[in-house]
């Protein structure tokens, strides 16, 4: 066995340790140019933002609300059936459903940007969902969460042809987002319109049709196992969503719940599962919700809800020990906005500057602490959120707070959010 002296072996080692840089190195500038060439120079401040809205809603008008919300006229034409045909009358539904809609339901794909080992940003592919083409010039709503952090949007039709998508708009409280594509001129494409969700009752017949784990424009069936759910998601609380035993999995979202007449009755939003798949219990945002939110989006942008104008801090019970508070539920007032409407009323901020730790951001103790508005209760920022969701700029609300030992109810006339 040939025996090597110790700088011998520091020489040995280190030619190595350079090869396999050398090769780690070639392996990642390969990937790099891989990524389809398709890499961005820089990623903007704009790119990285989830709330982009590119405003492509300048040739929407009223009309056009009716026209989605409520006509026939784009589904397509199918074949009647018959029980002649050896069918059951629930399979004539089913297929009926089927038949009218599919077309309307596109498979939705992302790209979002990473970042390699030399911070250089690149395109990879995102995640995948599923929409429902709601105008004939490309409109098409789904989940918010199907296309967050996207850089780019893609579009697939039932035809197989692929789009590119642009962003409209997107709202976090609801989770719903619109975007569109631009169709040739010589295709005429199928649209679903929306029912009331009102009319809604627990065990009428439902129908899901959606993109799951990839399997294009896959049906499941069920009823509607509840009403009036509410689901926190984060900050946010969604109200009234529909809860279902139809079978909804991952690719589900976005995608449209249907009535047996297949108008659009939810927008299938998430699960409840241990295990991350379909455990009988899917909810969807019911469609009276996503007519507001989509008019809105198409309109703007974005959603014009009403607005205190505040810095609200929730209360906790370390922070109600801290400051002597007379409640450790509720959202403290740490700033009222200069000249808002919010000042006008009298409501007021805090006074004495704290913060939690070194690296958290300085609040104010001190000001009003609101409990309720419009009479529903507001423990926390989820219900804060969930109890101006509704609202829009202009409407009054009645604000409950608690200021010293004091409960008083301030009227504010409500704003758009700074």
């Amino acid at each position: 066995m040939k025996l090597y002296s110790k700088s011998q072996l520091i020489i040995i080692s280190s030619i190595c340790a350079l090869a396999a840089v050398a090769v780690t190195l070639f392996t990642t500038l390969s990937i790099s140019k891989k990524a389809d060439e398709r890499r961005a120079p820089q990623v903007s401040e704009s790119t990285q933002n989830t709330e982009t809205k590119i405003n492509v809603a300048s040739d929407f008008s009223d009309d056009d609300l009716v026209n989605f919300q409520t006509n026939d006229a784009n589904l397509k034409q199918i074949s009647t059936y018959t029980a002649e045909d050896g069918y059951t009358q629930e399979e004539i539904q089913n297929i009926t459903v089927y038949e009218k809609c599919s077309d309307a339901v596109v498979n939705i794909s992302t790209q979002v940007i990473q970042y390699n080992w030399f911070f250089e940003a690149y395109p990879t592919d995102g995640g995948t969902g599923s929409g429902s083409i709601i105008d004939k010039r490309g409109y098409v709503v789904t989940n918010r969460h199907v296309i967050k952090d996207a850089y780019k949007i893609y579009i697939s039709l039932a035809d197989g042809t692929q789009y590119e998508g642009k962003l409209v708009g997107q709202d976090s409280q609801t989770d719903i987002a619109v975007v569109k594509f631009e169709p040739p001129e010589n295709i005429e494409l199928t649209t679903i319109p929306f029912a009331d969700s009102a009319n809604l009752k627990i065990g009428q017949k439902v129908i899901a049709i959606g993109n799951p784990f990839g399997f294009d424009r896959t049906m499941t069936t069920g009823i509607i196992s509840s009403l009036g759910r509410p689901i926190q998601s984060n900050n946010t609380i969604l109200q009234d969503m529909i809860q279902t035993d139809t079978a909804i999995n991952p690719g589900n979202s976005g995608g449209p719940l249907l009535d047996t007449q297949g108008r659009m009755i939810g927008i299938n939003t998430m699960i409840y599962s241990t295990s991350g798949s379909s455990a009988g219990v899917g909810f969807a945002m019911p469609v009276n919700t996503a007519k507001r939110i989509v008019s809105d989006l198409m309109r703007y942008g974005k959603v014009k809800r009403g607005s205190l104008n505040i810095t609200a801090v929730p209360v906790t019970q370390s922070l109600a020990r801290y400051a002597n508070l007379s409640t450790s539920t509720g959202i403290l007032i740490s700033e009222v906005t200069r000249g808002s409407n919010a000042e006008k009323a009298g409501l007021q901020g805090g006074t004495e500057a704290v913060r939690y730790s070194r690296s958290s951001a300085t609040f104010y103790i001190g000001g009003d602490i609101i409990t309720a508005i419009n009479g529903i209760s507001v423990s926390s920022v989820a219900d804060y959120n969930s109890a101006l969701e509704k609202t829009k700029p202009g409407d009054e609300a009645t604000i409950t707070i608690i200021r010293g030992k004091k409960t008083l109810d301030v009227v504010v006339v409500l704003e758009e959010r700074n």
